[in-house]
């Protein structure tokens, strides 16, 4: 009896598919993880520009938000709609010393604030920007 295994080929095109992907999952991620009731659209596109500043993919995680019903829109808002977890800081937010740059607003770190979320891990931020990040400011 013989086994037969299909293989993937690994082109360029399918690295950016996957990387894609990856970027969608981890702001979806995110935005089912924020505290808030409700957003300004312009507040969630600000989180969601934390993960990729392409407006091609901004627009795929806010349509694909939609569809898997972690927000409802209305206008220039969302309603969120609890289909995830909130991020636990003691578990889910790791510190680690170095020389970075807040995803957030672009200050000089020394300490960097990385969220872990099950598609990915998003940082660095400065330890007030990853609570502003996640809705608890």
């Amino acid at each position: 009896m013989s086994s037969r295994h299909e293989r993937r080929t690994v082109t360029d095109d399918t690295r950016r598919a996957d990387a894609r992907d990856g970027r969608v999952e981890l702001a979806l991620d995110l935005l089912a993880a924020l505290e808030r009731d409700e957003l300004a659209l312009s507040a969630a596109v600000d989180r969601i520009e934390t993960v990729t500043t392409d407006p091609t993919l901004v627009r795929t995680v806010l349509d694909e938000a939609e569809l898997r019903g972690i927000v409802e829109r209305d206008a220039d808002r969302l309603r969120l709609q609890r289909t995830g977890e909130f991020v636990r800081f003691e578990r889910q937010v790791v510190e680690r010393e170095g020389d970075f740059d807040c995803r957030r607003c672009g200050a000089s770190l020394s300490t960097g604030h990385f969220v872990q979320f099950e598609s990915g891990e998003l940082g660095p931020f400065g330890s007030s920007c990853v609570r502003k990040l996640l809705g608890r400011d």
